[in-house]
């Protein structure tokens, strides 16, 4: 474990409410897709950003095409269930964010889970987000343990998109979305690496139990035992707490 590499390179901003958080990243999310309605956008799952695509689904329900040139790459998606289960990523984006707005649906991608090779989609994923520019601006949510997408503590920071074995504790945070009581063992996640190679970050947290987290994240001290540290090797970093 080193000391912090950047000087000024992670921007915190606090809020007294989950709701002016929300308001804030999603004022941030708009303002790219204003100043470049192609941008390529970093999309979460999870708790978190729910109230900021509430946000910017009411937004754009009042403008025309805010969406339909933006192209977005979802952080992440669980391996071993179907697309339109009621707990993959793919169920979660529809109905939070996608259903809401006039992007185009060749413009939205997350991992495939179902893919019969894993591994090929997951190389094919990472390709396809060379292949659009890389992404502009990357939103991330933090867990408990510093994971950032299901980058959980000890992945390597030169890792890229790959399939994953997902700890205990994140499956029985994740229990709650699968009614039928099967939680997927592994899931498909960009690495830190290409997590690193956005061009701008906003780190979103919210909720209890995240106290722990956010101290080890603002001491400044950068370790692949907590996977959120590698946010001081970017130059461009904007962390939002409620």
């Amino acid at each position: 474990m080193g000391a912090r590499t950047g000087v000024d390179c992670v921007k915190w901003e606090k809020f007294d409410r989950y709701e002016a958080l929300s308001s804030h990243a999603a004022d941030l999310l708009l303002q790219a897709v204003r100043q470049n309605p192609r941008t390529v956008l970093g999309l979460p799952t999870g708790s978190t950003p729910i109230g900021m695509y509430r946000r910017v689904a009411e937004a754009c329900a009042r403008e025309y095409h805010c969406f339909r040139d933006v192209r977005t790459f979802n952080l992440d998606e669980y391996v071993g269930i179907p697309l339109d289960h009621p707990g993959s990523y793919h169920t979660f984006m529809q109905q939070r964010l996608f259903d809401h707005v006039d992007i185009r649906r060749e413009n939205v991608h997350i991992p495939d889970g179902s893919a019969n090779d894993p591994v090929a989609e997951c190389d094919r994923y990472e390709s396809a987000i060379i292949a659009a520019g890389g992404i502009d601006l990357m939103f991330l949510g933090l867990g408990r343990n510093g994971h950032i997408g299901f980058n959980e503590p000890g992945a390597p920071f030169a890792s890229r998109t790959r399939m994953v074995e997902l700890t205990p504790s994140t499956r029985e945070a994740n229990a709650r979305y699968f009614e039928d009581g099967f939680v997927p063992t592994h899931a498909i996640t960009m690495g830190i690496s290409t997590i690193l190679d956005a061009r701008s970050i906003v780190l979103l947290i919210a909720g209890e139990g995240k106290q722990a987290a956010i101290e080890r994240l603002r001491s400044g001290e950068v370790g692949e035992d907590f996977p959120a540290s590698a946010l001081w090797r970017h130059d461009d970093v904007r962390v939002l707490v409620a």
